[in-house]
């Protein structure tokens, strides 16, 4: 077989992110991690994706923990 070049695919699945300053502690609570994402947690995947150069065809679930924990606060 040949070797092959080809390109890297990968993905970044985000949770609750936001900027906003006015959440409520449960809003953070609620989170494994202890807090609503933040815009630089995305910049900081992808700044791993980009350099990471033997990772393709992985989905990084950037989201404080909540797709393990699977409950939400109204």
């Amino acid at each position: 077989m040949g070797h092959s070049e080809g390109g890297r695919s990968n993905a970044i699945a985000p949770g609750w992110i936001s900027g906003a300053t006015d959440l409520r502690p449960i809003d953070h609570t609620q989170h494994p991690a202890g807090r609503v994402g933040r815009p630089d947690d995305i910049a900081d995947a992808v700044l791993y994706l980009a350099d990471a150069g033997f990772v393709t065809g992985t989905v990084l679930t950037i989201d404080g923990g909540m797709t393990r924990k699977m409950i939400y606060a109204e």
